[in-house]
C-alpha cells in the first residue's frame, strides 16, 4: 500500500544521511499530507516541487512521513506525465552526496501521486483516501497543507471545497497557503478576506509574500536587534537622510499581459515586496521575534503613522513596447492605448517623532538598466574634509540589505565602515573580507563590512519550511493586508487615468526615469518628455480649467476633482491667514463624509504653512456612535487630517455625543455643552468657515428632509433623526451655520449630478431640500462643484 512504503522509507533514511537539518519543528510528529493546487503551473514547476522536496529532504528524519499530492484540472492521463516530467529534474543540495540524493528523490518520487481536483466530487474522494491509508496504516496525523498556486478569483472555492471535504480531524493541523495577488484594492481585499474567513481560520491561512523568505529581508529585524547599541543613537530623523527600497528588473512583461495589465507595477511589487520592506526596516522592535502577535503590531502601528500617498507622491512610466505587446496578447486593435504603468517612483512618510521628515523612496520597474533589488538607508554626513576627499571619513554612510544580482550577485548586508563595524550573531552568516573589484550603490565594496550566508538558500524553500513548523511571522495576516491596501488604494485612484511617461527601456533609458524630492512631492528630474499621439493615444479629454459662475445665485467653483481640491485648500488657507492676522484666531467647522476626504490630504500632504497653531477645529455633525468608531465624523477627521498637522490638542472640539457612558441621552444635555463651548470660544458665535456637504436627498449637516427648523430658535446645536443608521445625530443648526463668515459646500462625484441639477431649478424650501436654508446671514456662500457633479 502507499503509506507502508512511507515508513519503509523514514527508516532508510535514518540509518545513513548526513544531510543537515532546519528549521522549527512541527508541533507534533506525525503524517503529514501536502497538497499542491495547480501543482503542474510555472511557480510550481520552478519553485514549489523544489521546495517541498528540500522540506523532506530536511524533515525525514524528525519522526514525520510525508505523502505529496499535485492537484490540476487535466485528467490524470494528462496531468500524471505533466507532474513527473518536472518531479524528474528535482536536484539537491551539494552537501548531499550523489548515491544519497538518488535514493531520496525515488523515495519522493514514489510518495507522490497527481489528482485531477476540479470538482467537488475530486476533492470529497481525496478526503477519503487520506483517512483511508491512515486508518489502515495506523498512523497518527500531524497535519495537512494545501498550496493554491492558481489565480485569486478561485481562492474562495477550493477553501470551501477543502473545509467541507479534506478537513482533518484528531487535532492535526490544518494549513492553506495563498499566493499574491490577495484583491487589487481595499474593498476586493476585504471581500476575499470574508469569503476565505467563511472557510478558514486565520491562523489556518497562510499569505505568502516569497520577498519575505529571501535571507537578507528576513535578516532586517534580528540585525536591527543585534546591533541596537549602535542603532538606537542613529535610527532616527536626526541622522537618516534617505531610505531607498528599489527593485530593479530588465525583463518585459511579456507572457504575463493579461494578468499585468490589470495589475500594474504598484500593485505587482510595490504594495507587497516594498512595503513589507519598508515595515521592517521602521516598526518598532518587538520584544520577542518568535511572537507573531507582537510583531504585526508594531508593524499596524506604522501603517497608522504613514501619511496618505497622493498623486503628488508618485512618478510613473511604461516601457515603450508595453503598448504593442498588450495588443498582440490581448487582441487589441492598433488604436488601443494601455496607461497600465511598468515603471513607479513613489515617496511616503512616517508621521512619528522618530521618523519624521524622512523621505522613503520606494522604487520598481521593468526593462530598466540592471537586475537589482535593494534597501538603503543613507545617513547624513557632516564631515567635510577639507584636502583628503578620499578619506573614509568623508565618503556615503549608509548601511544597504542587498537582496541579491546585480554588481554583487550574492545576498549581503552591507555597513559604511565610517559607520560601525556590524553584530552578526547569526551561525549562518559569514564576514566577507576577501573582495573582488565592485562598486556597490557609489562605494567600493572594500569601504563596507560585508555579511553574507553561509548558504544561500532559495525564498520558497525557506518559507516553505515556515509553514511546515507553523511560524506565521513571515506571512501576511488579514489586518496586515488591509492596512496595507488602505494605503496604497487612494494612490491608485488617484493615477487610474495619468498617462505614464514613456521610455524606451534598458541602458537607452539614461536620466528619463531620474526622480528628485521637492519638500513632500516627487517628480522626474527631467523637463515634460513630448509624446507623439501615436504613443499615448490623443489628448487627454481633460481639457477644462477651474471656472468660476453662478449657482443658486451664489458664487461658484468648479473643475475637475484635483483641481477643485486645491482650489478649495488655497482658498481655506486664505480665509485662516485673514482670520489670524484680523483675530489672532481661525475657527473652522467641518463635516463628516466622503466628499472631504481629498481635501483633508491636501492639507496635509501640501499645506505646511496653514496655521494649525492658531486654528480650532470643531465639528459640524456627529453621528451617535463612540469616537474611536470608523463611523464617527470625528474618527475619520482625526485619521485623514488631525494626526498629520501640528495643531493644539486644546484647540480640537469634538462632539460630546458620549457622556457617562452612554449616546446621546438627551438628559447628558450634550448638544447644550456643545453650544456653551462655542459661545464661549468662538467670538459672536460665529465661525470664520464652515465646510458642509450635501446629501443625495438634500440633507447637509445632520439636517435632514422634514424636520421642523423653526423649532430650534435661537439654538446653535440640537439633536436630530437620521433616515439611515446610525439614526440620532448632533448637528449644528441653520442658526449656526447662517452666523459663519463664510460657508463652502463640496459637491463631488456623478453620482451628484442629478442632485445639482435639481437643486439649481428649486426655490428656497428648508423642509424639502434642507441645503436650501444655508444662506449666510452677512457672510458669504460658495459652492464647489466638480465637472463630474455638475456636467455628469
Amino acid at each position: 500500500m502507499f503509506a507502508t512504503v512511507l515508513l519503509l522509507l523514514v527508516a532508510l533514511c535514518a540509518q545513513g544521511g548526513n544531510g543537515e537539518e532546519r528549521g522549527e519543528e512541527a508541533q507534533r510528529p506525525g503524517h503529514v499530507t501536502v497538497v499542491i493546487v495547480g501543482g503542474t503551473g510555472d511557480l510550481a514547476k520552478k519553485y514549489l516541487w523544489r521546495g517541498f522536496f528540500e522540506l523532506y529532504v530536511n524533515k525525514v528524519k524528525g519522526g514525520n512521513t510525508f505523502s505529496f499530492y499535485g492537484g490540476g484540472l487535466s485528467p490524470a492521463d494528462k496531468g500524471k506525465p505533466a507532474l513527473f516530467e518536472i518531479l524528474k529534474t528535482l536536484s539537491c543540495s551539494k552537501d548531499i552526496s550523489q548515491e544519497r540524493c538518488a535514493l531520496l528523490k525515488e523515495q519522493f518520487l514514489r510518495l507522490t501521486q497527481y489528482r485531477e481536483l476540479k470538482t467537488l466530487e475530486n476533492y470529497q474522494k481525496l478526503g477519503k483516501d487520506i483517512e483511508q491509508d491512515l486508518k489502515q496504516e495506523g498512523m497518527t496525523e500531524a497535519g495537512r497543507l494545501f498550496y493554491l498556486s492558481v489565480p485569486a478569483f478561485v481562492y474562495a472555492d477550493i477553501a470551501d471545497k477543502i473545509n467541507s471535504s479534506c478537513r482533518p480531524t484528531s487535532g492535526a493541523w490544518l494549513r492553506v497557503v495563498l499566493e499574491k495577488p490577495f484583491g487589487h484594492d481595499f474593498r476586493s481585499a476585504q471581500v476575499l478576506a470574508s469569503q476565505l474567513g467563511g472557510s478558514l481560520k486565520d491562523e489556518e491561512m497562510y499569505r505568502i509574500d516569497h520577498y519575505l523568505g529571501k535571507q537578507v529581508v528576513a535578516k532586517i529585524l534580528p540585525f536591527r536587534i543585534e546591533n541596537k547599541k549602535f542603532l538606537d543613537p542613529i535610527w532616527n530623523k536626526h541622522h537618516i537622510e534617505r531610505v531607498e527600497i528599489v527593485l530593479k528588473e530588465t525583463l518585459d512583461a511579456k507572457g504575463r499581459i493579461a494578468f499585468y495589465d490589470q495589475y500594474g507595477v504598484i500593485r505587482d511589487v510595490l504594495q507587497n515586496h516594498l512595503t513589507e520592506v519598508m515595515t521592517l526596516l521602521s516598526m518598532k522592535l518587538p520584544k520577542n521575534l518568535s511572537n507573531s502577535e507582537e510583531v504585526l503590531n508594531n508593524k499596524l502601528q506604522i501603517f497608522r503613522s504613514l501619511l496618505p500617498v497622493g498623486k503628488k507622491q508618485a512618478v510613473v512610466g511604461q516601457y515603450q513596447a508595453y503598448k504593442t505587446e498588450v495588443q498582440q496578447e490581448l487582441n487589441k486593435t492598433k488604436d488601443h492605448v494601455s496607461i497600465t504603468p511598468t515603471f513607479a517612483a513613489v515617496l511616503a512618510y512616517i508621521d512619528d517623532a522618530q521618523y519624521e521628515g524622512i523621505p522613503i523612496l520606494m522604487i520598481s520597474g521593468k526593462m530598466l538598466d540592471e537586475r537589482v533589488g535593494y534597501a538603503r538607508i543613507v545617513f547624513k554626513n557632516d564631515v567635510f574634509c577639507v584636502q583628503n576627499h578620499n578619506s573614509v571619513h568623508c565618503k556615503p554612510k549608509q548601511i544597504v540589505f542587498y537582496f541579491g544580482h546585480g554588481s554583487l550577485q550574492y545576498p549581503a548586508v552591507l555597513v559604511s565602515k565610517n559607520l560601525f563595524k556590524p553584530v552578526l550573531k547569526d551561525a549562518e552568516w559569514k564576514e566577507v573580507t576577501e573582495h573582488k573589484d565592485v562598486n556597490v550603490l557609489g562605494l567600493s565594496i572594500t569601504d563596507y563590512y560585508v555579511h553574507t550566508p553561509k548558504k544561500q538558500r532559495e525564498a520558497y524553500s525557506e518559507l516553505i519550511s515556515h509553514i511546515f513548523a507553523g511560524r506565521k511571522n513571515s506571512f501576511i495576516s488579514t489586518e496586515n493586508l488591509l492596512a496595507s491596501w488602505g494605503l496604497w488604494t487612494p494612490l491608485l485612484s488617484s493615477l487610474a487615468t495619468s498617462f505614464p511617461r514613456i521610455y524606451p527601456g534598458g541602458a537607452e533609458n539614461g536620466d528619463l526615469l531620474d526622480i528628485c524630492v521637492k519638500g513632500r512631492e516627487i517628480n522626474y528630474n527631467s523637463e515634460v518628455v513630448i509624446i507623439s499621439n501615436d504613443q499615448m493615444g490623443g489628448t487627454s479629454a481633460k481639457g477644462f480649467q477651474v471656472m468660476q459662475g453662478k449657482f443658486r445665485g451664489t458664487d461658484m467653483v468648479s473643475a475637475w476633482s484635483e483641481e477643485l481640491v486645491n482650489r478649495l485648500a488655497e482658498d481655506l488657507q486664505e480665509a485662516a491667514e485673514a482670520a489670524v492676522r484680523e483675530n489672532g484666531v481661525f475657527h473652522l467647522a467641518l463635516s463628516g463624509g466622503s466628499s472631504p476626504l481629498a481635501l483633508f490630504y491636501r492639507l496635509a500632504l501640501h499645506h505646511f504653512s496653514f496655521p494649525w497653531r492658531e486654528t480650532h477645529v470643531w465639528m459640524v455633525d456627529e453621528r451617535c456612535v463612540p469616537l474611536s468608531e470608523a463611523e464617527s465624523n470625528f474618527n475619520t477627521l482625526h485619521d485623514h487630517l488631525l494626526q498629520h498637522v501640528r495643531i493644539p490638542y486644546h484647540n480640537i472640539h469634538p462632539m460630546p455625543v458620549q457622556l457617562n457612558q452612554r449616546l446621546c441621552v438627551e438628559e447628558d444635555r450634550g448638544a447644550l455643552l456643545y453650544e456653551n463651548e462655542i459661545r464661549a470660544l468662538v467670538n459672536g458665535s460665529s465661525f470664520h468657515f464652515v465646510l458642509l456637504g450635501v446629501g443625495y436627498d438634500s440633507h447637509t449637516a445632520s439636517l435632514f428632509p422634514g424636520s421642523k427648523w423653526d423649532e430650534h430658535g435661537k439654538k446653535l446645536v440640537v439633536m436630530t433623526e437620521s433616515p439611515n443608521k446610525p439614526h440620532q445625530r448632533m448637528s449644528l443648526t441653520f442658526t449656526a451655520i447662517n452666523g459663519a463668515r463664510r460657508v463652502a459646500v463640496l459637491v463631488m462625484g456623478k453620482g451628484k449630478h442629478e442632485l445639482v441639477t435639481q437643486l439649481s431649478r428649486v426655490k428656497d424650501n428648508p423642509d424639502k431640500w434642507p441645503v436650501t436654508g444655508v444662506k449666510p446671514a452677512s457672510g458669504t456662500l460658495v459652492w464647489y462643484i466638480d465637472y463630474d457633479a455638475l456636467l455628469g
